[in-house]
């Protein structure tokens, strides 16, 4: 049986990845509890109460078959806000498991970057050779800490692969979190009969890609030996503008009302969404469509505690 160690475990993603995984793997959770995630973990995987940058981290990495890595300081604001701090978490955390990983006889490393990397699009869909050009410390930590997978694969041989998804949403994205996506602030405020807020027109495109197809795309690459050291998008490749995905909230309740728009975001993107050409080569092909995934949330809402 593998084993398989997954950084934030408890989080949105990484907690989808423990389902997925527990059935038929020895997995290990590695997580800070930052989160403060109502997740619970199913009987028989591990929890590691501990930082990515820690000396246990790195034990632990060496130990195992497979590292599945999602933990990470995810706010762009924060990063804006503390640029050392998430540099610290971000860089210095993924260095200090690769270096664990060197240590050890990995089949694997999956490290999960983000399409902040690209920054403002050139063109569209966003393919894997586009420009990066990150507009955040937040972005610009995940892309350095694909630049270290790529060179310890290169330098070492270690089997590393990044993922960089877009606009991930799922059940399990606490609404309570100030840095909650566009998603669950809609569904929040709409399940209290209060309208959506968009910031600027409403016109500007996102790719929305359930966590759930983020899992499918993981379970092919732990067994993929044909592509380390490459990267690839993760999301639908449809692009959905802020106020169609108001609509569609606001439909799913059977309600109508007035969006309240507000001024822009400094800094907001108009329009991102993938190409997802490459992975679609190694097998991936999104499952979850939007409607769907909005309902699967929208249920758990009415069906939770």
């Amino acid at each position: 049986m593998r084993k398989i160690l997954i950084t934030g475990g408890m989080g949105q993603v990484g907690s989808y990845l423990v389902d997925k995984f527990h059935s038929h793997s020895q997995v290990t959770v590695l997580d800070n509890l930052s989160s403060r995630s109502k997740y619970v973990l199913p009987e028989g995987v591990d929890l590691v109460k501990d930082d990515i940058r820690s000396s246990v981290a790195q034990d632990l990495v060496s130990d195992h078959d497979i590292v599945i890595h999602t933990a990470a300081q995810i706010s762009v604001k924060k990063s804006m806000e503390d640029p050392l701090f998430d540099a610290d978490n971000n860089v210095f955390g993924t260095l200090n498991l690769l270096e664990g990983a060197r240590k050890g006889d990995l089949e694997k490393f999956i490290y999960f970057s983000s399409a902040a990397v690209y920054g403002n699009p050139e063109y569209l869909a966003v393919d894997e050779k586009h420009p990066v050009n990150p507009m955040s410390p937040y972005g610009a930590s995940k892309l350095c800490g694909e630049k270290y997978c790529t060179m310890y694969h290169d330098a070492y041989g270690l089997p590393t692969v990044c993922i960089r998804p877009f606009n991930i949403y799922s059940p399990r994205q606490d609404p309570s979190n100030p840095y909650s996506g566009v998603i669950t602030k809609f569904m929040e405020r709409v399940s209290q009969d209060l309208p959506p807020i968009i910031f600027g027109d409403g016109g500007q495109t996102r790719d929305f890609v359930s966590a759930h197809d983020i899992v499918n795309m993981v379970m092919l690459l732990s067994d993929d030996r044909d592509h380390n050291g490459e990267v690839f998008n993760v999301g639908t490749g449809v692009k959905t503008s802020v106020i169609e995905l108001a609509d569609m909230i606001m439909d799913l309740f059977d309600l109508d009302m007035d969006i309240e728009f507000r001024d822009p975001m400094q800094g907001d993107i108009r329009d991102s969404y993938s190409d997802i050409s490459k992975a679609k080569k190694v097998g991936y092909r999104p499952q979850i469509e939007l409607k769907r995934g909005l309902k699967e949330i929208s249920d758990t809402m009415f069906t939770a505690d």
